[in-house]
């Protein structure tokens, strides 16, 4: 089979791998039909993380199964299904309370798994982890595109919206305008918000922020956005999605807060290595929660939403490449000339 293959910042080759093949009961083997290159991705590939090189790698596959272990039950050869950036068994005290990140038994695609930017993957947990895809809509291309996002973005930026305590009729603000940060915009309007401001540089990505429901924008940085945000609201917002992960970013989040509010964080922390200034939230009563997404715990609520075409966050995906184009798909998203590339191995 062939993958793409992580061999140091910068350099993503595709080349042949071993064939993956079943090596436990619970196991599955998953012909990937759709994927993406995550925001994610972009910390090893410009060298602001560790990762073992060389190494496979994606971590959002959706396709056709192949095979199953003898002990799966959940799905079968020839279902559509998609999966979580994670596998979780499904069944330990972590995963039955929809902490699915936190699974004792978890593993993430690489390695041995296949690594999801690839033609196959292995599913360790198929009853845990894969999402079945009713029949009627498996071979339906638009319907495959919105779900794909459910794979991680959209999960994720729904868990900052649900972390941030939106609700009906509630003003929110998201910070980020990436695949993540759109997908909170998206999550705060199905909540049921009326206000949602989106704070972004980036006139494209915020044109889709405005097509998702965000009803006021800020292209302001700094403390200048925050100004913006409280003279927009009068104060600042009660509920906060934290997008990014950047101290910057997280410095906006609960400096637009309002006192007693919430900030939902879902973006990967970094350039925090001076810890993080809780004083912020000490003085002013601002909670903070979220963290890693569970996105296998929302995968139903938002595949229904979905199929009854009450949600859509294809928009995101702005570049489609094949399994040869995967090194274009990351020097694409390393200079933001795209927001989320699809691939189609």
């Amino acid at each position: 089979m062939r993958a793409a293959v992580y061999h140091g910042p910068g350099e993503i080759r595709v080349e042949s791998v071993p064939d993956l093949e079943i090596e436990s009961s619970r196991d599955a083997i998953v012909r990937v039909t759709n994927t993406a290159v995550c925001g994610s991705d972009l910390w090893f590939y410009r060298g602001q993380s560790e990762r073992e090189a060389p190494s496979r790698v994606g971590h959002e596959p959706m396709g056709i199964v192949e095979a199953v272990g003898d002990d799966v039950r959940s799905v079968e050869p020839g279902d559509r299904v998609f999966a979580p950036f994670v596998m979780s068994c499904g069944f330990c005290e972590f995963c039955r309370k929809g902490l699915h990140t936190s699974c004792v038994n978890g593993e993430s695609w690489n390695g041995d798994n296949g690594g999801a930017q690839g033609e196959y993957v292995r599913c360790s947990h198929a009853d845990g982890t894969l999402v079945r895809v009713p029949e009627r809509h498996a071979d339906d291309e638009d319907t495959l595109q919105a779900l794909l996002p459910l794979t991680d973005v959209m999960g994720t930026g729904h868990h900052a919206a649900v972390s941030a305590g939106v609700e009906a009729g509630s003003t929110c603000a998201v910070v980020g305008d990436g695949a993540v940060g759109l997908c909170g915009v998206l999550a705060a309007r199905r909540l049921g918000a009326e206000r949602i401001i989106a704070l972004g540089h980036h006139e494209d990505r915020l044109d889709i922020a405005e097509e998702f429901g965000a009803t006021d924008l800020v292209t302001d940085r700094g403390d200048d956005a925050i100004e913006r945000v409280e003279e927009l609201t009068g104060g600042g917002v009660n509920h906060v999605l934290e997008c990014v992960g950047a101290a910057s970013a997280m410095e906006t989040a609960v400096g637009i807060c309002r006192p007693g509010g919430t900030v939902g964080y879902v973006g990967v922390p970094h350039g925090l290595d001076g810890g993080l200034d809780l004083y912020p939230f000490f003085g002013d009563n601002v909670s903070l929660r979220g963290g890693v997404a569970p996105v296998r715990a929302y995968a139903e609520e938002l595949m229904a939403d979905v199929l009854q075409g009450t949600l859509d966050p294809s928009p995101i995906l702005t570049k489609t490449v094949d399994l040869d184009g995967v090194p274009e798909g990351y020097r694409a998203m390393d200079e933001r000339d795209a927001v989320k590339v699809l691939v189609k191995p």
